[in-house]
């Protein structure tokens, strides 16, 4: 049975980053016994708006001698270790503890339970689930509101009666919400707790130290927890998640920067259960040129720097791959095989011979008809042009989703700026130095990657939220930092 801190807080206001805390309670139950219970104003540093005395009842007069949040911080840390997060709409009071800590330069870090969540799981044929509505539906004695304590005692209230009410489906509730994962042996619940709810990439690592897989999000403990507290449908998935015997990540800025991290990492570190984005030796594409007749002929390239990538169709590992889309788009679009290159001879195609085909390798179709098929047939296919005039740095800025889990993750930059140019990553800076020697060394030639490309491709094609994209010549002119 999970040890449950029931917590509530009172606040100067709605925002974490700006309100500050000014009075906390909390209660322990550790396998449905109470072990534990502790209540404490706290002096904010700051002015409790009236309508905030009005509706808590707490003056600035009554926190004037109260403990500041730094002086509680060591005993609620140690009261709430390896204990669930309970409160009543959890998010709101769990943000106000995690902005206290940060503020400390330390982390905070617990798995969650809202009894909001719960209420609404367990009685949804009520509309509200407020506690107000909570303690008026189920006859909860309460001697005050919008004070921590009395708020808690309510929330036991709750919890204990809709668990007489519901059973075994109350329980099972509790665990869906907790997606507590059905972890190895090898790994501890502790290990999961440390996990930051941050943007950035982890890794797995096996027997002896083996990597065995590379993985990112935008919330790494959410994503890691997601492994273990999968139904297993396919076997790769069970073999890996009971091999795990350790979990290390890198924090990162933000989405962008976990994106980026995670294909560097797959490529230098070749982890086992990571196939899709090895390094490739070679990258093709195509190229639409008119032959002496007129009609357009495909020519299969290597990419060899980002200045073959002007006016070209599609990217492809390995030459291979690409005749076998040359292929398949032959037969769903009627053009020539020959003046695809699929099909090598001095003569009319195969296809002329059987019907198949127009004719066009022989001159015998309408030229215009014909280019203007392998026009449309290649349309989906070609490499969007460099959309800004030279090179731009990308400023990513920490988001709300990617706030900081434990102390590790508080290291993590506020600000990264990443230096693109033609779809080349030329590379990334956190601080104002290392961007100034980015900016001095940068390549003559940008190094074109494919899986970079495709990043930045799908970066580009959606809402730009937490990041400003500057020119380069305007770049060192601005505070990015």
């Amino acid at each position: 049975m999970e040890k449950l801190a029931f917590i509530d807080v009172e606040t100067t206001g709605g925002k974490a980053n700006g309100d500050r805390i000014t009075e906390v309670a909390v209660r322990i139950f550790d396998s449905g016994c109470e072990t534990a219970s502790w209540q404490s104003l706290v002096n904010p540093g700051m002015l409790i708006p009236p309508f905030i005395q009005r509706l808590t009842g707490i003056s600035d007069d009554m926190v004037t001698d109260a403990p500041v949040f730094e002086e509680v911080a060591e005993h609620l840390d140690k009261l709430t270790k390896g204990c669930v997060f309970v409160a009543h709409n959890a998010r709101f009071d769990y943000a106000f503890f995690k902005a206290e800590y940060r503020r400390l330069g330390r982390g905070y870090s617990r798995r969650t339970l809202c009894t909001v969540k719960l209420a609404k799981r367990l009685y949804p044929q009520f509309k509200r689930h407020s506690m107000d509505a909570l303690i008026s539906r189920h006859a909860i004695e309460t001697l005050t509101r919008h004070r921590a304590m009395a708020d808690v005692d309510a929330m036991v209230a709750f919890y204990r009666i809709a668990e007489q009410e519901h059973g075994e489906r109350f329980h099972a509730v509790v665990r869906e919400l907790l997606g507590k994962p059905a972890l190895p042996a090898s790994i501890s619940q502790e290990m999961i707790d440390a996990l930051p709810e941050s943007a950035g990439v982890y890794r797995f690592y096996g027997e002896q130290r083996s990597l065995l897989y590379v993985g990112k999000s935008v919330n790494i403990r959410q994503r890691v927890c997601s492994h273990f507290s999968s139904d297993y449908r396919a076997e790769k998935e069970m073999t890996l998640t009971r091999s795990v015997r350790d979990i290390e990540w890198d924090v990162t800025t933000g989405e962008l920067g976990a994106l980026l991290l995670e294909i560097e990492q797959i490529k230098t570190l070749h982890p086992v259960y990571n196939q899709r984005s090895r390094a490739s030796a070679e990258l093709f594409t195509f190229h639409l040129l008119e032959n002496q007749e007129g009609y357009l002929q495909c020519f299969c390239d290597p990419v060899t720097d980002v200045a073959d990538l002007k006016g070209a169709f599609g990217l492809y590992r390995s030459r291979s791959a690409a005749s076998k889309a040359l292929v398949k788009l032959g037969q769903q679009n009627d053009v020539c095989p020959k003046l695809l290159g699929v099909e090598k001879t001095d003569n009319a195609c195969f296809g002329v011979q059987t019907g198949q085909c127009g004719g066009a390798c022989v001159g015998k179709e309408d030229r215009e008809r014909y280019n203007l098929r392998m026009q449309i047939a290649f349309h989906a296919l070609r490499i969007p042009e460099w959309p800004y005039d030279g090179m731009i740095a990308i400023v990513e800025k920490s988001s709300s989703q990617s706030m900081k889990g434990n102390a590790e993750a508080e290291g993590a930059a506020d600000t990264t700026v990443f230096l693109v140019d033609c779809w080349c990553v030329l590379g990334k800076a956190s601080c104002s130095e290392d961007l100034h020697d980015l900016c001095r060394q940068l390549p003559l030639i940008p190094v074109f990657d494919l899986d970079n490309y495709l990043i930045l491709k799908r970066f580009f094609s959606k809402p730009l939220r937490h990041y400003k994209l500057l020119p380069f010549e305007s770049l060192l002119r601005e505070t990015v930092f």
